[in-house]
């Protein structure tokens, strides 16, 4: 039985230890969560804007390592979420440009914003806005959806967007269903220029033998220790898949050169969640998983984040653990009841000495509807998991 801890009473430090090869978000979460600060006590109190004052401002665009990254081993804490938008028949382009459940999105901002020390990267799994369409609708969507971002708190709490594309973002429908097409490749990197973090990535051809450049939508950076690999799980060409040869050759390097940590945060997960859908609960194809997942294990990396089954879900299929945080505001697959059925998103936290700890965070469904308004004396956030994804 999971214990629903409120906002008001977690602390971002705390960890508990998790030993199953596949667990699930019914696991109890640890018992021994203390008491927070008043950053978190002011998320519950509706004061958004409580942050650290020490927080510094958001990094320098376009470098592969942030030019104000702390020393390796620097304390280093993120977000990831994904799985926002509305459904195709909740669309109201005149009300809502966006395409976002602007309701649970802006709780979302609110509450990272809030985190006390404040995250240093918020990372956008995908499936931010409807797409799915021509690139003239996509970067309408695309702006609308920077501009709520823009105006949240996040931005002044020092928290670096990073955005990374989904199947909404990259793919259309054909007559043979959904496939990635280069206009919306440019369309996301004309949009999103200024939060792409690195350039790195692969170009054209090469060992993949990618049809089109993915050097700024599949890239890695850099950040005390940290090794992050930002991964486009639907290049044009090879949807339901990642360029294995380049991210294997990547991580390997990061690793031979004293990596501490080291994170993969995709779209599609590797391992769809059991009980997403027959449509979102496609994953990544068995043989780009597979090399993937070996890749990732060789070196080390802590977890592969990601997001498309609209649910949170968390599994260990080697030491490297996989979590769905698709949980972000879209209507949650049909499987998904009970305590488990909630948005929200996951916060991981990099101690001095070593230790990472994941923590799920969620408010339960609006009675009225996935999109419905979801005020926060009604559906509080608390915590719905936390566990030790330190690599061992």
């Amino acid at each position: 039985m999971r214990r629903l801890v409120p906002f008001a009473l977690f602390v971002l430090a705390a960890a508990c230890g998790s030993t199953g090869n596949s667990v699930s978000p019914s696991d109890e979460a640890d018992a021994s969560v203390p008491a927070v600060d008043a950053g978190e006590d002011a998320i519950a109190n509706g004061d958004a804007s409580a942050t650290d004052a020490t927080t510094p401002p958001p990094d320098a665009e376009g470098g592969t390592v942030p030019p104000d990254a702390g020393p390796p081993g620097a304390p280093l804490s993120f977000v990831v979420v994904g799985c926002n938008r509305l459904d195709k028949g909740d669309l109201q382009p005149n009300k809502n440009p966006s395409s976002a459940n602007v309701a649970q999105l802006e709780r979302t901002f609110a509450e990272v914003a809030a985190l006390s020390p404040a995250p240093k990267y918020f990372f956008f799994a995908g499936d931010m806005v409807y797409g799915l369409t021509n690139e003239t609708d996509l970067k309408a969507q695309l702006v609308a959806w920077l501009a709520l971002y823009d105006a949240s708190p996040l931005p002044a709490a020092g928290v670096t967007l990073v955005p990374i594309p989904g199947n909404h973002e990259s793919e259309t429908k054909n007559g043979s269903g959904e496939v990635a097409y280069a206009a919306a490749e440019t369309t996301w990197l004309s949009v999103m220029a200024a939060r792409i973090k690195g350039s790195n990535g692969p170009k054209a051809g090469g060992p993949d033998a990618l049809q089109t450049d993915q050097s700024q939508l599949t890239y890695s950076f850099d950040d005390s220790g940290v090794h992050f690999v930002v991964m486009n799980t639907d290049p044009v060409g090879a949807d339901y898949q990642v360029p294995v040869k380049w991210i294997s050759a990547d991580v390997a390097t990061a690793h031979a050169a004293g990596a501490r940590h080291l994170f993969a945060i995709g779209h599609k997960p590797a391992y769809p969640a059991p009980t997403a859908g027959a449509t979102e609960g496609l994953s990544m194809f068995p043989a780009a998983r597979d090399a993937l997942w070996s890749a990732l294990e060789a070196a080390q990396a802590e977890a592969m984040l990601s997001a498309h089954n609209h649910l949170w879900y968390k599994t260990r299929p080697t030491k490297t653990w996989q979590i769905v945080a698709g949980n972000g505001g879209s209507s949650l697959e049909n499987g998904v009841t009970g305590t488990d059925a909630f948005f929200g998103f996951t916060h991981v936290a990099i101690a001095a000495d070593g230790s990472v700890k994941a923590t799920s965070y969620g408010r339960d469904v609006p009675a009225a509807g996935y999109n419905a308004p979801a005020p926060a004396a009604t559906y509080p956030t608390t915590v719905r998991d936390t566990f030790d994804i330190t690599w061992k």
